[in-house]
């Protein structure tokens, strides 16, 4: 999560969430974020050598990324800024799609019920009770 976030005594969840998909909505973004999971800590420079964009375009990808959380930038030897993961805003968002699932979770399934009386065949939760259809 942002530092801001932790400043003011914990995330907004939804806020965390959006920022975190908005980072992750770029298959650019994506593969840095790969490949620091993969490689570790890196330079702008050493991620530009594996992707096929300038490091400027990678600063810029890894600017939005340390503004969601997803990377912190470490002082390292002469100057040289290392990116490292933080875990904790893909956390916030994995709650959030939790959330969301289990708040859908009871109208779908009221819904697959509904549609499946209507038909005429076995209801969500008899085939829960069964163990599954007979297939």
């Amino acid at each position: 999560m942002p530092p801001e976030a932790e400043a003011a005594g914990g995330p907004d969840i939804e806020a965390v969430a959006e920022q975190v998909f908005t980072a992750l909505a770029d298959p650019t973004r994506r593969a840095i974020l790969a490949a620091l999971a993969s490689g570790g800590p890196a330079t702008a420079t050493d991620l530009a050598a594996g992707l096929p964009i300038t490091r400027q375009a990678i600063a810029k990808h890894l600017a939005l990324l340390a503004g969601a959380g997803l990377v912190r930038a470490e002082p390292g030897e002469r100057r040289r800024v290392r990116y490292r993961l933080r875990s904790a805003p893909m956390q916030v968002a994995q709650q959030f799609l939790a959330a969301l699932a289990r708040d859908w979770d009871g109208p779908l399934g009221a819904l697959a019920d509904h549609l499946d009386r209507s038909a005429g065949g076995p209801t969500v939760a008899a085939l829960h009770e069964t163990g599954g259809d007979d297939d």
